[in-house]
C-alpha cells in the first residue's frame, strides 16, 4: 500500500493560479456573450446624443467614436468611425467599414451623410476625440482623400484585418496632424496596409513592428509600449498613466491627441 510522503507534495506555484483564473474569465465572457445575442434588425441604431446637431455647432468638427461591436465579437473588440462636418455644413459625414455589406456585393467602405454618433447595435459609442474649428478645416479634406484611397476597399476579415479598425487606423497614419491612436481593444488596428512589418504609429510619435496584424509591438512618445500576441494587445502608456487590456481597453487616464491646439 502506498504511504503519503509529504516531502512529495509540491504546492501549485501562484502563476498557474494566474493563468486558471485568466482562462476561467476568458471563457466566462464568451459564455455571457453568447447568451446575451442581440438581433440587429431591432437593435437600437439611434442617436447616443453625444455630437451636437449642425444647427448647435456651425464649426468644423472632426470625431472619432468607438463602440462594442455586435453579439460575441464585442466581448472582444470595439468598431470604430470617423464623423466629419464642414464648416456651416447641415449635416455629418460618417466614414467607416461594415463587413456584412460584401455578402451584398457592395463594398465595405461607407461614406454618406448619417448620425455620427449612431449607437452601434444597442452599444452606445465613446467619444475618443473632437478636433473644431480651422484644425478641424484642415483636417477634413485629407480624411476624405484617405478614406477614399483605402487599399483593402473590397475586403474584409475580422481577424486579424483588414476590417473596420485597419480603415480608420489607415487614416491616422496618412493625417498625422489628427495625433491619435486607437484603444488596444480596436482588433485590427495594427494591420500594416501593403504587407509591411515596420511602420509609424498611428498618432505619429513612435514606431511599429507588426506581423500581419497578429504579432507584434508598437513603442512611441503618445503610445508608450504596446505588446500584440494573436491581436490581443497588453501594453501601458506612460505619458498618460493607463494600463493597456486586451477586451478592457485602457484602464487609467483618458487618451488624448499628441497635439490638439488649434492652427
Amino acid at each position: 500500500m502506498a504511504v503519503y510522503d509529504p516531502t512529495r507534495y509540491v504546492r501549485p506555484k501562484p502563476m498557474n493560479h494566474c493563468l486558471t483564473i485568466s482562462l476561467g474569465i476568458f471563457i466566462s465572457a464568451i459564455l455571457l456573450s453568447a447568451c446575451s445575442t442581440r438581433d440587429y434588425r431591432t437593435a437600437d441604431r439611434s442617436s447616443a446624443g453625444i455630437a451636437k446637431t449642425p444647427q448647435e455647432e456651425p464649426a468644423a468638427l472632426v470625431q472619432l467614436y468607438a463602440a462594442r461591436t455586435i453579439n460575441w465579437r464585442g466581448t472582444f473588440a470595439v468598431h470604430s468611425w470617423f464623423a466629419t462636418k464642414e464648416k456651416d455644413a447641415d449635416h455629418y459625414k460618417v466614414y467607416h467599414v461594415i463587413g456584412w455589406r460584401l455578402r451584398r456585393n457592395l463594398s465595405p467602405v461607407v461614406i454618406e451623410a448619417d448620425i455620427p454618433d449612431r449607437k452601434w447595435f444597442d452599444a452606445v459609442p465613446d467619444l475618443l476625440l473632437e478636433i473644431k474649428g480651422p484644425r478641424a478645416e484642415k483636417i477634413i479634406p485629407k480624411i476624405e482623400k484617405y478614406a477614399a484611397s483605402y487599399p483593402y476597399p473590397n475586403s474584409y476579415r475580422a481577424w486579424p484585418g483588414p476590417n473596420s479598425n485597419t480603415f480608420v487606423s489607415y487614416i491616422l497614419r496618412n493625417v498625422p496632424e489628427i495625433g491619435m491612436e486607437l484603444p488596444p481593444h480596436a482588433i485590427g488596428k495594427d494591420w500594416l496596409s501593403e504587407g509591411y512589418l515596420f511602420g509609424l504609429t498611428e498618432a505619429g510619435t513612435g514606431v511599429q513592428f507588426s506581423l500581419l496584424g497578429a504579432l507584434g509591438f508598437v513603442v512611441g512618445l503618445n503610445e508608450g509600449f504596446e505588446l500584440n500576441v494573436l491581436g490581443l494587445n497588453f501594453g501601458i502608456d506612460f505619458l498618460r498613466p493607463a494600463l493597456k487590456l486586451p477586451l478592457i481597453g485602457r484602464v487609467g487616464f483618458r487618451d488624448k491627441p499628441w497635439s490638439f491646439a488649434d492652427e
